[in-house]
């Protein structure tokens, strides 16, 4: 699947307000954006990828412990970073929806703060952007196999069709995909979007009925943190080098 020739995408949100309650009791006093993962705090390693990739302004937006976050990035100039506080925890749907204005009316990158991806044999993101076609997308969601991740227990997010287009997982099946948390979105999938609390879900099923969700997998390692017994895994993992198959 590779999209038409175009501008490369340079604006980036990076999702970083909740609360990590999973990740307990790390998170009552850290946020988990600044967990380090072998030493260095998940926030970072996404913005390294986006600064990488050519990335010239990065809106991270910020609640749980908001400050702490702003003041470990003070610091940062590349890509620029343009923060997006958020009085009352919006999600990812309201998140994006509040930091339109600073991502503009152009096709922008997605990733959570907490997405921990090594690249395969290109950058990950430049495989989005290659693959990004904005006359059939409304959405291009970066998968990992289900089975492949270190740890996790879930059934999986989404089933994809020989040309990338997304179906959600129903009820009580399990899926050969899980959704990374790094995507590229076009403005038009926030049109008539809810105010306030939601998640970008709901707006990615509206795609999916439009057959404009797509999705592309990644060709190198993602690793899913959500626990403090996961990240302790996820180190072991990185510590003894990618591709190892002992966890499976």
């Amino acid at each position: 699947m590779a999209g038409p020739k175009q501008t490369p995408i340079r604006v980036a949100m990076v999702l970083a307000a909740g609360f990590g309650k999973r990740m307990r009791p790390l998170t009552e006093t850290v946020p988990k954006p600044l967990i380090p993962v072998l030493g260095v705090p998940m926030l970072d390693r996404v913005l390294d990828h986006l600064e990488r990739a050519g990335v010239r302004r990065a809106v991270v937006n910020l609640h749980h412990l908001g400050e702490r976050v702003e003041k470990h990035l003070a610091g940062r100039t590349r890509p620029e970073i343009v923060f997006s506080p958020e009085k009352e925890l919006l999600e990812t749907g309201g998140g994006v929806v509040k930091a339109l204005p600073e991502l503009g009316d152009k096709p922008f990158l997605v990733a959570n703060s907490d997405a921990v991806w090594l690249d395969g044999p290109s950058s990950a993101i430049a495989r989005l952007r290659r693959a990004w076609d904005g006359r059939r997308m409304d959405a291009l969601l970066m998968l990992y196999p289900t089975i492949a991740v270190p740890g996790y227990e879930g059934a999986g997010d989404y089933f994809m069709d020989p040309e990338g287009r997304l179906q959600r997982r129903p009820a009580r099946a399990v899926a050969p995909f899980v959704f990374t948390g790094v995507q590229i979105l076009h403005p038009r999938l926030l049109e008539g979007a809810p105010e306030g609390r939601f998640s970008l879900v709901k707006l990615y099923d509206r795609a999916q009925d439009r057959r404009r969700l797509f999705g592309i997998r990644h060709d190198g390692e993602w690793y899913h943190v959500g626990t403090p017994e996961t990240l302790a895994l996820v180190e072991k993992v990185l510590a003894v080098g990618p591709s190892r198959k002992d966890w499976l």
